[in-house]
């Protein structure tokens, strides 16, 4: 089954209605700087840490700006998702909230911290093998069973409205940015950022930071066209689906660049933040730290804002260990 989310491009009054609907539901996460981090990179970098957040990720703001945008009528039917973990967990909190189901399919690899955490907030697992083809046949499947309302992970506008909420706080946070950079795997967050920026500091570079093992993004930004993996392997586990239409359409029009970092360079940066910043990210996190890092000449002499999505690790299977 191919996605079936209309395409349609939110805009800046959707983001303005997903803050106000969102805001009893989520956390106005913190903005945090490292003096090390600065001299390491050059840059004066400020890091949004959605690791704070409710769930433990960016991906709750788009979660409860679908959930609690439906009719009585549609929630009682509850939500559905498919998810390699922040998006399922987020969803499942957002339902459990307001009192619906949360049906999600997850790759039978998916970390079992984030499956726990799932769970926890009462959403219902179906397993499938982790690759776009199967997670897609399989929803299909939960999807015409259940008549539950579909909220895609990242191509879903009212999913992608709420995200952009992180970006507003951002910029009402720091004064002077030149640029922010988040990570990029199906596109939601940096889609986010593109629609915020672009109405109201389009003067600010955007940047997308994607493994080199699933670099699917970087190649359909130089090809001009989107270019999909079906299973991509990398320690990123949030980065490994493919863009859509809708976020294609934010990366092709508002991205500056896309960069690539190594498996090691994403885990030697996310053990760096830990021992400096004292912060838990997950390997996705650090992609743009590891980027920064490795393209000094980019940010050097910059103010930087550096989304930190989620903080969600399973702490038995660090990376380092």
């Amino acid at each position: 089954m191919k996605d079936a989310i209309e395409t349609h491009i939110p805009t800046y009054d959707d983001v303005l209605a997903a803050h106000a609907r969102i805001a009893p539901y989520i956390h106005r996460t913190p903005v945090l700087t490292s003096q090390f981090m600065n001299e390491l990179t050059g840059a004066d970098l400020f890091f949004k840490c959605e690791n704070f957040q409710k769930a433990g990720a960016f991906k709750v703001r788009g979660a409860c700006n679908a959930v609690f945008g439906l009719s009585d009528d549609v929630a009682a039917k509850g939500v559905a998702t498919h998810s390699s973990g922040n998006h399922a967990l987020s969803l499942s909190y957002a339902a459990g909230r307001r009192g619906i189901p949360c049906h999600v399919v997850m790759p039978r690899t998916a970390p079992e911290a984030k499956k726990a955490a799932v769970r926890g907030y009462g959403g219902i697992i179906t397993e499938c093998e982790p690759s776009t083809t199967s997670r897609e046949a399989v929803f299909a499947e939960v999807h015409a069973r259940t008549g539950a309302d579909f909220v895609h992970p990242y191509n879903d506008p009212r999913v992608i409205a709420g995200q952009a909420t992180c970006s507003r706080e951002l910029m009402e946070q720091v004064e002077g940015l030149e640029a922010v950079i988040a990570p990029i795997g199906g596109g939601g967050m940096v889609s986010g950022c593109c629609l915020t920026l672009s109405n109201i500091a389009p003067h600010v570079k955007i940047y997308a930071a994607e493994p080199e093992q699933a670099d699917d993004a970087y190649r359909s930004f130089k090809a001009g066209h989107i270019i999909a993996d079906d299973a991509p392997n990398t320690i990123a586990d949030g980065l490994k689906v493919p863009l859509k239409e809708n976020t294609w359409h934010f990366v092709s029009h508002h991205v500056t660049d896309i960069l690539t970092a190594s498996e090691q360079e994403i885990i030697d940066a996310m053990k760096l933040t830990w021992e400096r910043m004292k912060i838990v990210m997950e390997p996705s996190c650090a992609v743009p730290l590891a980027t920064i890092i490795k393209n000094p000449d980019v940010f050097r002499g910059k103010r930087v804002g550096v989304i930190v999505t989620g903080g969600n690790v399973d702490l038995d299977k660090l990376p380092w260990m």
